[in-house]
């Protein structure tokens, strides 16, 4: 078991914009309304060449980091940080492999460029000048448990806080057939192993080796079917209870073939 303090909260999805109106969409207070359109965010740690060269998949993962950070009140170039996407740029892919299907394939450097699977994690560390170790990883659907348990272990064995950011927007046709996710999502948490007087909550994560019961679902049918639509979405029964300030909630998330994760979250004293 591993403990970790969460101390900030970023959440960009359809209907979803920003932890305060998260909060009152998961705790039944506002309505949720998935047909709201979703403006191209645009995160403001960005200089203006930066963003006007950067792609959707980067402007959704900063736009959640920097809200995150800001609710922890940490310096954000201080902080190692851990990506976690299931397909990463696969906007990006599918310009590369429309350029290749020409008569005579130019491939843009700018394209190659954003390319790579820590296009998201470069950017990061250029918005805010951080040279701090960042991880990008990828596991499936699993991606959201993957890395809150890598940022997890980064926080407990090396004393710590960290930054972690899981994001996934769905790739276009015909791309969209073989991995078709229906909504996009980006969530990012800030934690740390030692309490800090800005901390939230407690989160307590073990690893199980075997299927003690169902997965946590979302009671409402629309945010179900986001949470199994995105793999970064399956954060939302954790979000719903960090929202709500239950005291000893306790739930369980799918990880790798019969693994899953529990989490126990306890709200810190304000």
């Amino acid at each position: 078991m591993m403990r970790i303090y969460l101390n900030g909260i970023g959440v960009l999805g359809p209907g979803l914009m920003g932890w305060p109106d998260v909060q009152r969409v998961l705790t039944g207070t506002l309505t949720y309304d998935q047909s709201l359109a979703i403006p191209d965010p645009t995160p403001t740690c960005l200089k203006s060449n930066e963003l006007r060269r950067s792609s959707h998949i980067v402007r959704w993962s900063l736009t959640v980091a920097q809200e995150a950070i800001e609710q922890a009140k940490l310096e954000p170039q201080n902080l190692p940080a851990v990506f976690s996407s299931s397909g990463g740029e696969t906007d990006i892919l599918h310009n590369i492999c429309l350029s290749l299907c020409e008569t005579e394939p130019v491939l843009s450097p700018t394209l190659f460029h954003h390319s790579v699977h820590n296009a998201a994690a470069g950017y990061w560390s250029i918005a805010v000048q951080s040279q701090q170790p960042s991880t990008s990883l990828s596991c499936y659907d699993s991606s959201f448990c993957g890395g809150l348990i890598e940022a997890a272990v980064l926080c407990t064995t090396q004393n710590t806080p960290a930054l972690l950011v899981s994001y996934d927007l769905p790739p276009p046709h015909p791309l969209f057939e073989a991995r078709p996710l229906v909504n996009p999502f980006a969530v990012a948490l800030v934690m740390s192993s030692e309490y800090l007087p800005q901390s939230l909550s407690t989160l307590d994560i073990t690893l199980l080796h075997r299927k003690v019961k169902s997965a946590n679902r979302m009671t409402n049918g629309a945010l179900e079917r986001l949470r199994l639509g995105n793999p970064a979405a399956r954060a939302l029964p954790l979000l719903a209870s960090l929202a709500q300030q239950q005291d000893q909630k306790k739930i369980i998330l799918d990880y790798f073939d019969d693994q899953q994760l529990t989490l126990e979250i306890n709200p810190c004293p304000s």
